[in-house]
């Protein structure tokens, strides 16, 4: 094989190894059950939600007796050893014997939320021996909303495995991510009002200490532009006398006082035709 051919094959093979190196290298994510035309708008945005918790590890003992010591390993929507290409989400381990047990895989999950919570479900995990008919094991991961906490308190409630079908382990845990988005409780006219004191506020203030500062004003003067307001506010009289007023101004009063000038002399023969003949 010449040097050229020889050069070129390595490099495809280098290549080649680079690929399925990022392939292996790329985790694998939450595949929600069914196709993917199937996966409707409320599944995609939980599972965006979630993404947060996505590069975080969580596991809880769990020690009954002398016959029951396990460890679980969790994590949302990745799975827990990427090296055994599983798909294993939630995994069991047997403190005594090492043996692991997949309780719920990843390539079947199921998400649900409600105003304060959001309910991650992976379903297919290994097959249950005695228990349940020997159906495949279930895990039901509730996570509550607590603010200010990224993730935290992952613990197991129960496993529900005395039924004959739909038995699963129910864990639980605090994160953020499950809380709503929170509202401002101020309204448009309120940010407008409050916007309108403060340009008032800093106009007045700033003003007051321009003019006394660096005009070098005394009393009232130290209003900032006092001869405009001064003129607004007889302006704003004036309109006032104009608009308020409920008649006209040279209308005459409506009672009028009687004065001595406008008693006039009464005539003499007013009563002589009552006088005796």
């Amino acid at each position: 094989m010449s040097p050229p051919c020889h050069t070129s094959t390595l490099l495809l093979v280098f290549m080649a190894l680079a690929v399925v190196g990022a392939e292996q290298s790329e985790e694998r994510s939450c595949d929600v059950i069914g196709d993917e035309s199937s996966e409707s708008q409320m599944e995609r945005a939980l599972l965006k939600k979630l993404e947060p918790l996505s590069h975080m590890r969580f596991n809880v003992t769990v020690e009954k007796g002398k016959t029951e010591n396990y460890v679980y390993n969790f994590r949302v929507c990745r799975e827990v050893n990427s090296t055994s290409h599983d798909f294993g989400g939630l995994v069991q381990t047997d403190r005594q014997n090492g043996k692991t047990t997949v309780i719920g895989r990843i390539n079947e999950t199921q998400v649900f939320n409600g105003s304060d919570w959001i309910m991650l479900i992976y379903k297919g995990g290994d097959s249950y021996g005695r228990h349940c008919s020997g159906e495949k094991r279930r895990a039901v991961i509730m996570i509550s909303c607590k603010r200010g906490v990224t993730a935290s308190s992952f613990s197991i409630i129960s496993e529900e495995r005395e039924k004959e079908q739909e038995c699963f382990y129910l864990f639980e845990m605090d994160s953020s991510v499950a809380c709503p988005a929170e509202n401002s409780h101020l309204s448009v006219g309120s940010i407008l009002l409050i916007t309108f004191v403060s340009l008032i506020a800093v106009y007045i203030i700033g003003g007051f200490l321009y003019q006394r500062l660096v005009v070098g004003a005394k009393g009232m003067e130290q209003i900032p532009h006092f001869a405009f307001w001064q003129d607004l506010g007889n302006l704003v009289a004036d309109g006032c006398d104009f608009v308020c007023r409920s008649k006209p101004r040279n209308a005459p009063a409506a009672y009028r006082g009687v004065g001595d000038d406008q008693l006039g002399e009464e005539s003499e023969e007013r009563d002589d035709h009552l006088l005796p003949m």
